[in-house]
């Protein structure tokens, strides 16, 4: 029986390829393994920790063989994730990722500061869409559906849980992910010194 790509719950074996989706993905939506030389400082911050904390709000896109060639995950309650992250997951990384003595030296020096304040995800500006959430899919797999399946499986995970309202951050500079939340239905935000990412929200309810 021929199996098709499409979104399924994530699995623990999948770890690897979230992490590894995570960095090629990393750059603007392009890859960023040169950038950081240890590959798992930047999913240690925005894909593992989800999958640690909220297995059952982390989905996969499964290329039709078992293989995860892209993700969605997130949380239902930011500040409670902000709590977690800092009481249950910095503990596993921060003897990997010590925060740096002194301003930043490199990318990833800045990764692992971020790594190091999850508090900055608690804005009072996106309060009423408290969920959040990542997606990245790897390069062959984009502009072919595949997102937004991703996107609307998501949304109907949170809906069910009677969230209302998601936000999400993104580099300002990213113009095709901008297209691809502006057609999901996403909106701008305004928050105080965003620095180089904008803020996107919208409701939970999912497209049909």
């Amino acid at each position: 029986m021929t199996i098709l790509p499409g979104p399924r719950a994530y699995r623990p074996d999948d770890s690897a390829a979230l992490s590894d989706i995570c960095i090629r993905t990393a750059a603007g939506g392009g890859d960023a393994r040169d950038i950081y030389p240890d590959h798992e400082l930047v999913p240690a911050i925005f894909a593992t920790p989800y999958a640690h904390l909220e297995p059952e709000l982390t989905f996969v896109l499964d290329d039709g063989t078992g293989r995860a060639v892209g993700y969605i995950l997130g949380t239902v309650d930011t500040p409670r994730f902000v709590k977690e992250f800092r009481e249950q997951w910095l503990p596993l990384v921060a003897d990997r990722y010590p925060l740096p003595e002194g301003p930043p030296q490199s990318p990833s020096d800045e990764m692992t500061a971020l790594l190091h304040n999850p508090e900055r995800m608690v804005l009072p500006e996106v309060a009423d869409h408290p969920a959040h959430l990542h997606i990245d899919l790897l390069p062959d797999w984009q502009g072919k559906g595949y997102g937004r399946a991703l996107m609307n499986t998501f949304l109907a995970a949170l809906h069910a849980r009677g969230v209302r309202g998601v936000h999400l951050s993104m580099l300002t500079s990213n113009t095709p992910a901008r297209a691809f939340y502006d057609r999901l239905g996403f909106t701008e935000i305004q928050v105080p010194d965003p620095g180089p990412v904008t803020y996107l929200v919208r409701g939970t309810q999912p497209d049909s």
